[in-house]
């Protein structure tokens, strides 16, 4: 008993007031479906538990530095070990951040090159010269970014038969600055009645690029009836407007939108490798450090290696210091590739991997920790891993346990699940329905608690793919020639359109880089609507140096003309803070707040539907803003949330609450969950057919109200799906979806799969990036892909014969 941990009362969230126990030194899993409770327990109880003790232990001082731990509400936990947690996130920094940055990698190797390089006579850089993030190492030109955006005459004109007063110079604001423009313009005596490709040369280059600025008397147009005021106006060029807004803008809006009228090429001083002249200059192993940061690393592991091995006593500063460095680098490369990331270059841009590769480099810096008598709490770490990798997991783990730690993971694969020591299995249901613990004891016992779902899919006779049984005929096919885009080259592909299609492939082998750059951007090009969730902040700071030498490149495509639309779903989170919900995300509350508005006390007073908006200033809570929560700033503790006094958590003002429809509050349907507003709404239909749809894909715990920071990936993904799921009409739509099955539990697979192929069978085309085998034999056509090359194609039957990776899993 005294390897136990002991929980006792936790009711952190929807626990129900649970007690539970598992062993330490163990591989412990959590499982249960989407919702359930499990992430509550693992993390927030346990992880949580373990964080508040931690903080006790803190001088005062420090603890204000640190990061307020969540409550654990838990009445207490005995033999509970310190905890690392490793929580599962899809954000990845910044454009500047890479797999170097990510894993310190960056920093060993500058400091190799700074002093063991070999350079010209009398020159010598610091580690910080070698970096394009720093002002010693970055190109004065682009400032490390290895590329120039700058404004030329068609990409601010993009259309020449337009005269100015008709929108000629696209890259004007709109409303009053954009007029203001206009007018200054005809007061200078510009035509701006002409199309623009008919004034003069000289005029047009004056107008977007000369650095003058006259002041000038401007009397704007106005009605008869309104009273004529002159104004000093300003000229400023289109070209230096458009740099102003891009540089200065506090909006990612307003930037994105400068940006989107600039033309991007190389930076000609660096070539695009972002760095001084003076750095790329310097050469280690007979590499610049551009040559080996673009190496695989598990190329670089076996040039340092050899390195380390040739090496003998050292005779010289240089020689000493690569002696003591060396020892630095090679260790995080071996945890790196053994996790199945040799394919990965230390210059590729954080933003541009897979969720699962996240997981993993963060995996390898706890690998190499060396760390002992700890808890690694982790969740789902086999998401993004191919079937035949999963045995790196369960190395790792075999790692963990034997240098004396525990291991509690979060996991929905079966495969993974089946091998761990001990089930805390949490359910039956999600939200409301959840937060049980049905079972907690040794692996092979869970088969007979009959209320586990998890249990089902653990036994002998698992439950078949969800599919639509026989193999759909394609309605027309996508064809892509000639495509290449990082790891793949000059590849052909073929899409069946009118199914399901799945890409398949082991980490690296190319499947979201066929998914987004190859396929999204072809039919983007040549369909009518392209419905994306690309963040603006995106757009206005582009991922990563990549030049126009490494954009992906397309050949021919045909067939895209049967396509009328295209949707690209991603695990972005629906918003960035806690104003964004799930029911403002749906669009569902608008109608909600129409039907308030609708009432006859709202007509009385004369409301309107923004006064039943949280955001709105006269119908929000004055004290929280909307927010429902306020931060509290203590001097020498960590700050923290606590519910707003005045609204109690509700976000609006008092006299607004006074309202009611068939006797809910406002806040009261925010505090609805989905499952419950389905029975309070069946007769409007608007709002109904948008609860049906979050209810059929397992959405129906979550709360209307619940914020976006709140959601994982996995439920921010299927919020986006159920949104396209209310459209009555859906034919000839491409649906584009990366790893859709990350974050559920094979229950909730099942319900996912079942609303894709309803999408099929209305006549749309779904390609899903997908490592569930389970998915992948329901499928009507498979493109399995090894190192940037299609290596089989087909039906799952054709594909499962093939031989390959992904064909013995099938």
């Amino acid at each position: 008993m005294s390897d136990l941990v002991r929980v006792r009362d936790a009711h952190l969230h929807n626990l129900r007031h649970v007690n539970v126990d598992f062993p330490r030194g163990k591989v412990v899993a959590f499982t249960g479906v989407s919702g359930s409770g499990k992430s509550s327990l693992a993390f927030g109880t346990v992880h949580g538990e373990s964080q508040r003790r931690y903080l006790e232990s803190v001088a005062p001082f420090a603890r204000r530095l640190i990061g307020s731990a969540v409550d654990p509400q838990v009445e207490h936990i005995d033999g509970i070990p310190p905890t690392v947690a490793l929580e599962q996130r899809t954000a990845a920094g910044g454009a500047r951040s890479t797999v170097g940055t990510l894993t310190n990698l960056s920093n060993s190797i500058r400091l190799l090159f700074s002093r063991v390089g070999t350079h010209p006579d009398g020159l010598q850089l610091y580690s910080d010269s070698f970096s394009p993030n720093t002002a010693e190492g970055q190109c004065p030109r682009c400032h490390g970014a290895g590329y120039l955006m700058e404004p030329t005459e068609s990409s601010m004109v993009p259309d020449p038969t337009l005269s100015i007063m008709d929108g000629a110079i696209a890259s004007w604001p709109g409303a009053w600055q954009g007029k203001n423009f206009r007018d200054i313009l005809a007061v200078l005596g510009v035509d701006v009645h002409a199309p623009w490709q008919d004034l003069p040369q000289d005029t047009r280059d004056w107008v977007l690029f000369t650095d003058e600025t006259p002041v000038v008397t401007v009397t704007p147009e106005r009605s008869p009836s309104q009273t004529q005021r002159t104004y000093q106006g300003q000229w400023m060029s289109a070209a230096d407007h458009l740099k102003k807004s891009a540089a200065n803008s506090k909006s990612e809006h307003t930037r994105a939108r400068a940006l989107k009228h600039m033309n991007r090429s190389t930076c000609p001083d660096c070539r695009g490798h972002r760095l001084t002249p003076e750095a790329l200059r310097f050469r280690y192993l007979d590499r610049s450090i551009v040559d080996m940061t673009a190496m695989p690393l598990e190329d670089l592991r076996a040039l340092l290696t050899d390195r380390a091995e040739r090496a003998g006593d050292p005779t010289t500063p240089q020689e000493e210091a690569e002696r003591i460095l060396l020892p630095t680098v090679l260790p995080v490369l071996d945890a790196v590739t053994g996790l199945g990331l040799g394919h990965l270059s230390m210059d590729r841009q954080a933003r541009t991997l897979s969720t699962g590769e996240l997981q993993r480099l963060r995996l390898a810096a706890l690998l190499r920790s060396g760390l002992f008598g700890v808890a690694y709490v982790l969740d789902e770490p086999s998401a993004g891993l191919h079937p035949s990798e999963k045995g790196i997991l369960q190395d790792l783990f075999t790692d963990f346990i034997e240098q004396g730690n525990s291991v509690l993971i979060v996991e929905h694969d079966m495969s993974l699940v089946a091998q761990a020591d001990w089930i805390v299995d949490v359910g039956p249901r999600a939200g409301e329905g959840g937060g049980e613990v049905l079972f907690s004891g040794p692996t092979d016992e869970l088969e007979s608690v009959g209320a586990s779902q998890t249990a089902r899919y653990l036994g002998a006779e698992k439950p078949q793919p969800a599919g639509p049984g026989d193999v759909r005929a394609a309605a027309g096919e996508l064809v892509i020639t000639g495509a290449s885009a990082r790891t793949l080259q000059n590849v052909t592909v073929r899409v069946p359109l009118g199914t399901l299609t799945a890409i398949t492939g082991r980490s690296g082998a190319g499947k979201t880089t066929l998914l987004t750059e190859v396929i999204g951007r072809a039919l983007s090009e040549n369909v009518r609507t392209t419905v994306n969730d690309d963040d603006p902040a995106d757009a206005a700071d582009p991922v990563g140096p990549d030049t126009d030498d490494s954009a992906p490149v397309l050949g021919g495509v045909t067939g895209a003309d049967r396509v009328n639309r295209l949707v690209h779903i991603t695990q972005k989170p629906i918003g960035r803070t806690p104003r964004s919900c799930l029911a403002t995300y749906t669009g569902l509350f608008d109608r909600v707040r129409q039907l308030f508005a609708g009432t006859e006390e709202a007509k009385r007073r004369g409301w309107g539907v923004g006064r039943f908006s949280y955001n709105s200033p006269e119908g929000r809570c004055p004290d929280c803003s909307g927010v429902g929560q306020i931060e509290v700033e203590l001097i020498f503790l960590p700050g923290s949330f606590t519910t707003c006094p005045t609204c109690h958590g509700q976000r609006y003002a008092p006299d607004t609450l006074d309202v009611q429809w068939n006797g809910l509050t406002i806040a009261g349907v925010l505090a609805l969950t989905v499952d419950d507003a389905v029975e309070v709404f069946a007769e409007d239909q608007r709002v109904a057919r948008a609860l049906r749809a979050l209810q059929a894909i397992g959405l129906g715990y979550l709360r209307l109200g619940q914020s976006a920071t709140e959601l994982s990936g996995g439920e921010a993904q299927r919020i986006k799906l159920a949104t396209e799921l209310q459209r009555t009409a859906r034919g000839r739509t491409v649906y584009l979806m990366d790893e859709p099955t990350t974050g559920l539990h094979p229950a909730d697979v099942d319900l996912l799969v079942a609303e894709l192929n309803r999408l099929v069978d209305a006549g749309a085309t779904v390609i899903v990036v997908e490592h569930d085998m389970r998915v992948v034999a329901g499928c009507d056509h498979v493109i399995d892909l090894d190192a940037g090359r299609i290596v089989a194609e087909g039906t799952p039957a054709v594909v499962a014969a093939s031989g390959t990776a992904t064909g013995d899993c099938l």
